[in-house]
């Protein structure tokens, strides 16, 4: 670059390339999530794994000797709990199906075919 040109922030082609590094770079993360780090981040925790609340209550309950009123009171906090996890799943779920469908977007055919290809093996290696 010469010393009388300048980067153009606003220029269109750097606003897109920046823009597909960003998309890149959430694709990638929330891939990395959805088929292996979050697993490995909740492994450890088994208390909130099988069994969802009542598990979680009964155990608080006995474990904590509750009294009748804090077991209904720490019912109402783990089903807010319980929702709030729901509803931030939806919304990852729809970051995620909007993010992919950027991707395909912008993919040629065999592109496409290659990504739904690595989408199909992170699934498979996640299950294993």
């Amino acid at each position: 670059m010469t010393s009388g040109q300048r980067l153009c922030l606003t220029s269109p082609r750097v606003l897109l390339t920046v823009g597909l590094i960003f998309l890149a770079g959430a694709v990638t993360g929330g891939l990395a999530m959805r088929y292996g780090v979050h697993n490995m981040l909740h492994a450890q925790d088994p208390f909130w794994q099988e069994g969802g609340k009542q598990v979680s209550l009964q155990h608080l309950t006995s474990e904590l000797n509750l009294t009748p009123t804090q077991q209904a009171e720490m019912e109402t906090v783990l089903d807010d709990f319980v929702m709030y996890v729901q509803m931030l799943q939806a919304q990852m779920d729809d970051v995620r199906a909007n993010g992919k469908a950027r991707v395909m977007r912008v993919l040629d055919e065999r592109q496409k075919k290659k990504f739904e290809q690595m989408l199909g093996q992170l699934q498979q290696a996640r299950r294993q």
